[in-house]
C-alpha cells in the first residue's frame, strides 16, 4: 500500500504525461518548397556616439614649496626691533609684540614671492562625445513565396527559410 505522499507523486507524474503526450490528430507539419525570397528592408535611424578632440594649449604654474621660514625670521626680528625701540616695560613688550607682527607679516610676502614658481604652456588634447543620427537600411523580415500541394502561397517571415519552409498542416470536417 502507497503512502499518501507516494501517491500525489505518482498522480503528478501521471497528469504531466497525460498532458505533453496530448496532441491534436489533425495537426502536423509537412514541409514546402521555397520558390523565391526577399529581404523587407526598412530605414532605421539612431544616434551613434562619435569622440571628437582637438589640441588646446594649457598654461601651468609650477608651485614651489612655500616655508614658513622667512614668516619666523620676520617675526623674531620684528619683536626684536620693536623691543629695542619701546621705551619702558609696558612699551617694550607692546613694540615686541607689534614688532612680531609687523615682521611675520613682511616675512610671509617676501616668502611668497620668491616661491610663485615659473609658468610653463603645455599642449594638452581635449576631447567630448556627441551623437550624430544615422540612417541605415536594415532587413526587418523576408517576404517568402512557396509551393506546396501543387499551389503557391505568400507570406512574411522573421528570417530567411532557405530551401524549405515548414508549415503546420491542420485537417478540419466541414459539415
Amino acid at each position: 500500500m502507497m503512502n499518501t505522499k507516494m501517491h500525489g507523486i505518482v498522480l503528478s507524474i501521471g497528469v504531466m504525461f497525460s498532458v505533453f503526450s496530448y496532441a491534436d490528430p489533425m495537426l502536423r507539419y509537412e514541409y514546402g518548397t521555397v520558390v523565391e525570397s526577399h529581404p523587407i528592408m526598412q530605414i532605421v535611424r539612431h544616434r551613434e556616439p562619435q569622440q571628437q578632440c582637438w589640441d588646446e594649449t594649457v598654461v601651468h604654474r609650477e608651485r614651489k614649496h612655500q616655508s614658513a621660514t622667512g614668516t619666523i625670521l620676520g617675526g623674531i626680528i620684528g619683536a626684536a626691533i620693536g623691543n629695542e625701540v619701546g621705551r619702558g616695560r609696558d612699551n617694550k613688550r607692546i613694540g615686541a609684540v607689534a614688532g612680531a607682527v609687523l615682521g611675520a607679516s613682511i616675512g610671509n610676502d617676501v616668502t611668497k614671492n620668491r616661491s610663485r614658481g615659473r609658468h610653463y604652456q603645455v599642449v594638452e588634447q581635449r576631447c567630448r562625445t556627441v551623437f550624430e543620427e544615422v540612417e541605415e537600411e536594415r532587413i526587418v523580415g523576408y517576404r517568402v513565396k512557396y509551393r506546396y500541394a501543387g499551389r503557391t502561397y505568400t507570406t512574411e517571415t522573421a528570417h530567411d527559410p532557405g530551401n524549405s519552409i515548414r508549415l503546420k498542416v491542420t485537417v478540419e470536417p466541414v459539415e
